[in-house]
């Protein structure tokens, strides 16, 4: 590709300063922070749930301070490409030590950076520069080596301009088609609800289960505590071959190596937790964010996690559907021992004191078929929709490199 010959590459350290300015550890403890980490920006380079602090409560990374006009780059897992311009904040606003606060020079305009280190060359560039398996990394001065593409000052003005239109439109559709997803989650969630907690006849006689969280059930059906219902699996693998299942309060159980993800693995799996197809696995520290669920296959866990066989009374998808409950999620969190909610465990004691449901087996059975059935075009519609938002993030990206390469006369688009 030729550059313009209005635009030429510069390498960031001679169009803009990083990590001007720290937070002294001097700081009056009860000063209060709004603290921004790499978890709070999404896919699109936006700003979400920033949480505010007393300096004394505060992670020990929440130290870099930002101006309007900046542009944060993460530096720490860097394939989650956390990257967004400063706009308007707070005097008392911090990010993470895990972000390179990139300040903008003269000659170069904030509006235009914010899209430059955006663009996907210059994503790739620095994924390609970070180092580290689990946690890929650059630092500082690597990323200063980096260069982008810089037009005049007029030009950038006009690039700035047109993406931030365009670029809100696409992210308006984006939102909209979010929505939708939400709503189609929420109505599986309402099918699978009403039929673990009420069977499948809407005339059947009800009463009180003298549960909570439960309320009203069946007349037909039973409760139980777990005590009674699920006996402790702790056996142990002697090699650690046997295929590694991970726990997510989205996914429940499945294979390790059928997720995207990047995170500390153990050298070895020996010593790890057998799993039979159809126990209830529960990742012990994540069960106050719904982190359980049924496995479909043998295999092994984290040593972590707690797994539980089934009595022969229970059809193990049942048990999948129930525990994947918002209402089970909070009725867990109550059993959960700890003094913060990021800390909360599920131990045995606590999961054996919760009383569940307990249908006939063949309604059990039922149940399950009929939330498979009503689902079935939910999911289809959730995936189309899913299908549809990618689509729209890879024309994002495809016209913020059109557009700040040069590929596209913005002037004349307006």
């Amino acid at each position: 590709m030729t550059t313009p010959g209005d635009f030429r590459c510069r390498k960031i350290k001679y169009v803009a300063t990083i990590n001007d300015e720290t937070l002294s550890e001097d700081t009056d403890p009860s000063y209060e922070l709004q603290y921004v980490d790499i978890g709070n920006v999404d896919s699109s380079g936006q700003i979400q749930d920033v949480v505010t602090y007393p300096f004394s409560e505060a992670p020990s990374r929440a130290r870099r301070r930002v101006r309007d006009g900046d542009v944060i780059v993460s530096c720490v897992r860097t394939y989650l490409q956390a990257i967004a311009p400063i706009r308007n904040p707070p005097d008392n606003l911090v990010v993470s030590t895990g972000f390179a606060v990139v300040r903008p020079s003269e000659g170069v305009l904030g509006a235009f950076a914010k899209y430059a280190l955006r663009e996907p060359a210059f994503l790739a560039e620095v994924e390609s520069r970070s180092v580290g398996v689990n946690y890929p990394a650059i630092n500082a001065a690597d990323l200063r080596d980096i260069a982008v593409h810089l037009p005049d000052l007029t030009r950038q003005a006009a690039i700035a301009d047109y993406l931030d239109r365009e670029t809100a439109r696409l992210d308006a559709l984006v939102a909209a088609k979010e929505r939708v997803r939400t709503l189609l989650a929420e109505k599986r969630q309402a099918v699978t609800t009403r039929a673990v907690t009420r069977g499948l006849d809407s005339d059947t006689d009800l009463r009180d289960s003298g549960i909570p969280w439960l309320g009203n059930i069946p007349e037909n059906w039973y409760t139980e505590r777990n005590r009674w219902l699920f006996n402790e699996r702790d056996e142990r693998s002697d090699t650690g071959e046997e295929e590694l299942l991970t726990v997510s309060h989205l996914t429940g159980v499945t294979p390790r190596s059928q997720k995207d993800v990047n995170m500390f693995q153990a050298a070895t799996n020996e010593g790890y937790k057998i799993c039979r197809s159809g126990d209830l696995v529960i990742n012990t520290m994540w069960a106050w964010m719904g982190a359980m669920g049924v496995a479909t296959q043998d295999g092994i866990v984290s040593p972590a996690y707690n797994v539980y066989e089934p009595a022969a009374c229970l059809d193990p998808s049942y048990v999948d559907a129930l525990v994947r409950l918002p209402a089970f999620t909070r009725e867990a969190t109550r059993h959960s021992t700890g003094v913060w909610s990021s800390r909360l465990r599920l131990y045995p004691d606590g999961f054996f004191a919760i009383s569940i449901p307990v249908p006939p087996l063949s309604e059990q059975r039922e149940i399950v078929a009929r939330i498979e059935e009503k689902t079935r075009k939910l999911e289809k519609l959730h995936a189309a929709t899913k299908r549809t938002i990618d689509l729209l993030k890879e024309r994002r990206e495809a016209l913020i490199s059109e557009a700040v390469l040069a590929q596209l006369d913005v002037a004349r688009l307006g």
